[in-house]
């Protein structure tokens, strides 16, 4: 990691958070005054879980996985994360202590936020407040339905999921470079890496994907959505 100052202030960023945007001037002016950017290469851990929650994260550029630190080396990935999005768990406001960890996966440019001064806006901006409210309750909405499905589902209807969720939630086209390894895509749908190869190699039998070298391309995406439904 290499600390470094990219960033003329946060008005500036084209990745601000959208809760940013009912900021007031002066606000705003406090954020930028209490944050530091960070560089980091692909692998590097941006937080980690069980650590002091001290700051909020955000990234202008990169990609990110997080993460929970199971028993006996076993992660379980709770999700890719994006520019312009908080980066925050809920041991922040339980025992101030970072819930998951996260890291690099591609390089990545971030800033951190002095936790103190983002509650103290929490605090005084009820606006604000409530947008940074609804933000986690969609998060935990989205982290609900991915245990149903986990829970619920077969192993071809997780990794139809996974697939769908890579295409149109985090690269937003069908056709894209695969960030995650085959044990990574196995702890993100909770199965064996034997058995994500298995299965991705069976959809691409039936002419619903193709995989070749670390590029993935849905070619049947209603079939895809019919294996994510049926479980």
């Amino acid at each position: 990691m290499s600390n470094l100052k990219l960033l003329n202030n946060c008005e500036s960023c084209n990745q601000g958070w959208k809760s940013f945007k009912l900021l007031t001037k002066s606000e705003l002016q406090l954020i930028n005054e209490n944050r530091y950017e960070a560089m980091f290469k692909p692998g590097e851990i941006m937080l980690k879980q069980g650590s002091p929650t001290s700051s909020a994260l955000f990234m202008s550029t990169g990609m990110a996985k997080s993460y929970i630190e199971g028993n006996k080396g076993k992660n379980f990935i709770i999700g890719i994360a994006l520019p312009g999005k908080l980066i925050l768990g809920p041991g922040a406001y339980v025992d101030s202590r970072n819930s998951y960890s996260v890291a690099a996966i591609t390089p990545v440019h971030a800033c951190f936020l002095s936790f103190d001064i983002f509650r103290h806006i929490v605090r005084s901006n009820g606006e604000f407040a409530e947008s940074f409210i609804e933000d986690l309750s969609s998060k935990s909405l989205w982290t609900h339905n991915r245990m149903v499905s986990l829970v619920q589902k077969r192993m071809s209807g997780r990794l139809a999921d996974t697939l769908l969720y890579l295409s149109d939630d985090v690269f937003e086209r069908d056709e894209f470079e695969m960030i995650l390894s085959r044990q990574e895509l196995g702890e993100m749908t909770s199965m064996a890496k034997e058995c994500v190869v298995r299965i991705l190699k069976e959809f691409e039998e039936a002419g619903v994907v193709s995989s070749e070298s670390s590029r993935i391309k849905i070619l049947d995406k209603e079939r895809l959505i019919e294996l994510s439904e049926i479980g």
